[in-house]
């Protein structure tokens, strides 16, 4: 179902660049707008390990200097059948973990000193099995193609707003909403796609670790965790921890402009499958 959602998600981006682009620019103009975007987010893909690691300043371990977390990694990522990944390690006290790299082959699992401390062994597999989850799905590659394709569109939108249509009051008007909705409609699309990518590392890393309830009693050691100790973070890249590193309570209209799902939901759907 989350793979299904995925697709009609990324179907519905796709249906609003063809729409948005055929209005403005017709076919040269998504051409020229997509060319664009792609230029804009290739460098942040191919390169995005080392990026996001140098940002937060990890440490690479190997198993002498990290034994136990380089042997859950190690014994998880067999049991998913993938390549062994990079283990990092961030000086943090926030509990929190990401997975980066453009495919299996070169890939990497950060951890931050804060989750090694925090949870049982059992909880640090859940998270660990859900990262490798990621990487499984190549969700790095998906939110690459969604955020190519939102940018294609705010790159349609604008040019649009500032060169579309004559200068009468209500292509003025509808200039101007165009700038803001469209973007805006996309932003939406590409949250609810990242949500649904990390129910479906939540479904499969229980899966992989064989324990959906420690899984579920990690995420909500954490939601709490994050909402006490704050943590140095690029709102950019807040989409990659498997929770958000400015959490906070997640409900209502504000659900829709989270990279994550609430920790309540998640931890509901993870009971469901003992």
């Amino acid at each position: 179902m989350n793979g299904m959602k995925t697709a009609a998600l990324m179907a519905a981006l796709m249906v609003l660049f063809a729409l948005l682009g055929g209005a403005i620019g017709g076919n040269s103009g998504m051409v020229i707008a997509f060319l664009f975007a792609i230029a804009l987010n290739f460098g942040s893909y191919w390169f995005s390990a080392s990026i996001v690691l140098k940002m937060y300043r990890a440490e690479e371990v190997t198993e002498r200097e990290a034994p136990e977390l380089v042997r859950i990694v190690d014994d998880l990522r067999q049991k998913a059948n993938l390549p062994m990944p990079r283990v990092y390690v961030i000086a943090s006290d926030q509990a929190n973990a990401f997975a980066t790299g453009r495919n299996p082959e070169n890939a990497a699992v950060a951890v931050t000193n804060g989750i090694v401390r925090m949870l049982s062994k059992d909880e640090l597999k859940g998270v660990i099995a859900h990262e490798l989850a990621h990487i499984k799905n190549r969700d790095i590659l998906t939110s690459s193609i969604a955020a190519t394709v939102a940018a294609a569109i705010t790159v349609l939108a604008r040019f649009g707003g500032f060169f579309g249509g004559d200068r009468d009051r209500g292509s003025l008007i509808n200039s101007l909403l165009m700038m803001i909705l469209a973007p805006l409609a996309a932003m939406l699309i590409q949250m609810a796609i990242s949500r649904s990518r990390e129910f479906a590392a939540d479904h499969e890393g229980a899966l992989i670790c064989g324990k959906p309830e420690a899984l579920a009693s990690a995420l909500k050691r954490l939601q709490s965790g994050a909402e006490r100790i704050p943590m140095d973070a690029n709102p950019s890249t807040a989409h990659m921890f498997i929770i958000n590193p400015f959490a906070g309570a997640m409900s209502g209209m504000r659900n829709l402009f989270s990279t994550h799902p609430s920790t309540e939901k998640r931890v509901e759907r993870l009971m469901q499958m003992r």
